[in-house]
């Protein structure tokens, strides 16, 4: 399919940023008296766009990703915004994750959740003053995850809150209690995306990682009625030795199940994952990852997010474009990180982003989590 129609990215009297899509695939294109100047400090950016598969192609709109606020929309006015910044070296909070709950019915081996054992829980009103804060400080895309956040009494209200001219809203769940009911109070709320996490393509291998059995049948059926109500579905996968030899099985199952996006997302060692060393992936699992990234933009299906090739173009988000909020209100630079910059409860989130990025650690290089000198430092050995 070739299109004439022109999605904007970024526009004004001296420069112009537009994407076309061209068989399936996303163009991305500059115009205006500046273009020249502007284009060459836009570029890598542009990259991450140009020649990829979108997620969903509407007449008034561009969904590149499950990620990422629709082209146009004042969300992604902010999102690009902000972009603009991180060029001339300003960072912003741009996703932020709420584990709202430590309550989950799962008890998945690689959790990146510590095992506080306190079952703690965010209150619905301080959620709101967190959503408040980093809307302020720039956010495009809050996500709400847990544990397992349907287990939560509010969750709705807290969909509900988040203002959609300024951000996305988003969820991780294994889709354990995702009724077609549930799904479609979930998208009458307002929640835009819902990611359902798999870490196998088959019963056996997915129910042994998550702990119990039963979790890969609710994961499929939490797929189906999230699509049936509407929603965006992204398939979230956790690539490791474990299921690096599975990744045609996964693009296999979401193609059948006409999901909008599959995302990879390599294995930290974190939380219940800590001291599992040898459960990282290897260089071989690197290029069989490579290879399968390479061979599914050239075939029907669903788009694929490969977060490790946005990584390492882009550099680690964590203190960068990340910030985590924990169920006890600590603060850190990611999920998968667990060093508390403050509390919510203590702490405006501003000062925390301050404070976070004068700290020189966070400059976007390799994942610190697998920095053998970083985690040595932190006593996470």
């Amino acid at each position: 399919m070739n299109s004439d129609k022109r999605y904007y990215f970024y526009k004004n009297p001296f420069f112009k940023v537009y994407a076309t899509v061209d068989e399936g695939l996303v163009k991305m294109h500059t115009s205006g008296v500046a273009s020249r100047a502007i284009k060459p400090l836009t570029s890598d950016m542009m990259d991450l766009f140009d020649g990829k598969k979108p997620a969903v192609i509407k007449e008034d709109e561009l969904i590149f990703s499950t990620w990422m606020p629709p082209i146009p929309s004042k969300a992604f006015d902010r999102l690009v915004s902000s972009q603009m910044g991180y060029i001339r070296g300003k960072m912003l909070p741009e996703q932020v994750t709420i584990s709202i709950t430590e309550e989950c019915p799962n008890k998945c081996l690689h959790c990146a959740l510590p095992d506080t054992k306190n079952k703690a829980t965010l209150p619905v009103e301080t959620v709101k003053n967190v959503i408040d804060q980093v809307l302020d400080l720039g956010s495009t895309f809050i996500v709400f995850d847990g544990g397992e956040p349907l287990t939560y009494d509010g969750l709705e209200e807290l969909i509900e809150y988040v203002d959609r001219d300024r951000a996305l809203t988003g969820m991780f769940t294994s889709g354990v209690g995702l009724t077609l009911e549930k799904a479609m109070s979930l998208k009458e709320a307002g929640l835009d995306m819902i990611s359902v996490s798999l870490d196998s393509a088959n019963e056996a291998g997915h129910d042994s990682m998550r702990g119990r059995s039963g979790v890969f049948n609710s994961a499929i059926s939490g797929i189906k009625n999230s699509l049936d109500s509407g929603l965006l579905v992204n398939i979230y996968v956790v690539i490791s030795p474990n299921n690096i030899d599975e990744l045609d099985d996964f693009y296999t199952l979401a193609t059948e199940m006409g999901v909008h996006e599959i995302s990879f997302f390599e294995i930290v060692p974190t939380g219940r994952w800590m001291d599992r060393s040898d459960g990282l992936m290897s260089l071989e699992d690197h290029r069989k990852f490579d290879s399968f990234v390479e061979m599914t933009e050239k075939m029907d299906g669903p788009k694929l997010f490969p977060i490790p090739h946005v990584l390492k173009k882009m550099g680690c988000f964590a203190g960068r474009k990340w910030l985590h909020i924990t169920p006890e209100g600590d603060i850190f630079p990611c999920a998968c990180l667990p060093l508390s910059f403050g509390n919510i409860d203590q702490d405006k989130l501003a000062d925390v982003w301050r404070k976070i990025r004068k700290d020189s650690t966070y400059d976007g290089g390799i994942c610190l989590m697998r920095d053998p000198e970083f985690r040595k430092l932190h006593n996470f050995d």
